[in-house]
């Protein structure tokens, strides 16, 4: 009988809480979805990316991944071994310039405190007006099935980063 992975018991967790969100509550509208094993490692990856409802500005990502050393620990139940999968929440959105990411960077500094937070300009060459800023928030842990209840709060923190996220395009927007 299949057993599933702790990988397959948190996408289950996470697809329920977003697409509730999406199809229930209407609070978020998903623009994109990845599931995938990934042949030449043998590891998983999931990915939803959302907006909330009538903000287009700001696009959030969730996704989950585990090593082919993650599942195989799991699987083959290699004592000494504590399995799990790596966290990493994004954050995209279209910026004119770079002086509003010091107030990006304070936003994630207060919603994720003990968090690292990674910002990445890129731009179309030839068309440096407009510039895409990706926030990045790697967990510097794994998490397990032991954290699941703390999936839906997750979920609810992105949001309102996303919700003070947007406000601060509103500023640019404003300018």
């Amino acid at each position: 009988m299949f057993d599933p992975t702790i990988f397959d018991n948190l996408k289950v967790a996470l697809e329920n809480e977003l697409y509730d969100l999406d199809n229930l509550d209407q609070a978020i509208h998903i623009t994109n979805r990845i599931d995938r094993l990934e042949m030449s490692t043998m590891s998983r990856v999931f990915m939803l990316r959302f907006e909330l409802t009538g903000e287009k500005r700001i696009s959030a990502e969730i996704e989950l991944t585990a090593s082919m050393q993650e599942l195989a620990a799991e699987i083959l139940e290699l004592s000494g071994e504590n399995p799990g999968c790596v966290l990493c929440l994004r954050y995209i959105m279209q910026m004119k310039d770079t002086v509003l990411c010091s107030e990006v960077e304070r936003i994630m500094a207060e919603m994720w405190p003990e968090q690292k937070t990674v910002q990445q300009i890129s731009y179309i060459y030839g068309s440096e007006s407009m510039m895409t800023n990706t926030v990045e928030i790697n967990f510097n842990r794994k998490i397990n099935e032991n954290h699941m209840r703390d999936l839906p709060e997750l979920v609810r923190y992105m949001m309102e980063a996303a919700k003070r996220l947007g406000e601060v395009m509103e500023l640019q927007q404003n300018e």
